[in-house]
């Protein structure tokens, strides 16, 4: 892979820690919703009598919507930025955990989770770019503050579900849209923050949008991040949506005790994507990147040997591993795509889905 000149610009403006928080707490309540779906799935082949077959196709159908959706809306934002799409998409994310509640049927389940994929793809570029516009030059940081969020969220989803789902019932899923109403309303502020933004950011000049390498050079560098996060997130995905079913049939666990081995694999990753940062900034982006995706081969091919406990431990580290070079990833795009900023955020947010 090619490097770069990876020397910051000065920061335009103060780094607005309030509305990386902002944007970050609703990364993290997005993940908390998605992720409901892979924790509910022993629930609902049980209610719906579905076999591994449709599970699978429920996951399909709500991460390709989310994927192919995702690159699409960043490359719109890119040319019109469109800050009231951010509620809006919180908005889909609501209807989908309305069907996924009380839908009576296997199709409106699919409906339900195409929704909430729907919800991810527009949510994903548009909150990327606020990230980076109040990062005040400080990148990395910012990414980083944003990614974990989503992190905290999928490692927190699986963990309400076993304690309030598992016991309440599937139609306790809609006590969630409290929380995507709760998205809705500081979305809603931070979509005026970024409008504000916006307006001055036009008074400016223009961003430099000169590529600082050439074309093919460019192309080939993408072609390699993009490949190494589909294969990271093939293989989160994976786990998010068979690790419970393997636990229980393997280990004869509960469900409640499937869920909490999930989150520890969860809380590992988004513990490696605040540590990643550091790492990365001592040792380089690249050598993290390279580590992240080859370093879990070995604890990966040991995990089908390992008894509950070392389960658990083995989990813990592949997260970590796993989870450490995706700001580093997407922070290197960026710089490689000047001005770009949304396709990036959706090519491998939406990657993050496939």
């Amino acid at each position: 892979m090619t490097t770069i000149d990876q020397t910051p610009a000065p920061p335009v403006q103060q780094t607005a820690f309030a509305i990386l928080v902002a944007i970050g707490l609703c990364h993290m309540l997005n993940d908390i919703m998605q992720s409901l779906l892979a924790a509910i799935y022993p629930m609902l082949k049980e209610d719906f009598a579905l076999d591994y077959g449709q599970i699978g196709l429920l996951t399909l159908c709500f991460q390709v919507t989310a994927s192919l959706l995702q690159p699409v809306v960043g490359i719109f934002t890119d040319r019109r930025p469109l800050p009231k799409s951010l509620p809006v998409g919180m908005g889909s994310t609501f209807c989908g955990l309305i069907l996924l509640a009380f839908a009576p049927s296997y199709p409106l389940l699919l409906l339900g989770a195409a929704l909430i994929g729907v919800g991810s793809a527009v949510f994903h570029p548009e909150a990327s770019r606020v990230a980076r516009m109040a990062s005040g030059g400080r990148y990395g940081l910012a990414q980083s503050l944003f990614q974990v969020g989503g992190n905290f969220g999928t490692a927190i989803g699986p963990l309400l579900a076993a304690f309030i789902v598992v016991p309440l019932g599937r139609p306790s899923v809609a006590a969630f849209c409290l929380i995507a109403a709760l998205g809705i309303l500081i979305l809603t502020h931070v979509s005026r923050w970024y409008g504000t933004a916006l307006t001055v950011a036009r008074g400016r000049k223009a961003a430099d949008r000169t590529l600082p390498l050439p074309r093919g050079r460019i192309a080939m560098a993408l072609a390699v991040l993009a490949f190494l996060t589909f294969s990271k997130n093939i293989y989160t995905a994976s786990i998010a949506s068979y690790y419970t079913f393997y636990l229980i049939e393997t280990f004869d666990l509960s469900t409640q005790q499937s869920q909490m081995m999930l989150f520890l694999f969860l809380a590992a990753m988004a513990a490696g994507t605040i540590l990643g940062g550091p790492v990365g900034d001592r040792f380089g982006a690249l050598t993290v990147i390279w580590v992240s995706i080859l370093g879990v081969l070995p604890f990966t091919l040991a995990l089908p040997h390992a008894d509950l406990f070392w389960t658990g431990v083995l989990s813990v580290i592949i997260g970590l591993i796993l989870a450490s070079a995706f700001p580093a990833i997407v922070v290197f795009a960026q710089e490689l795509l000047p001005g770009r900023v949304g396709m990036v955020a959706g090519i491998f947010f939406g990657f993050a889905f496939g």
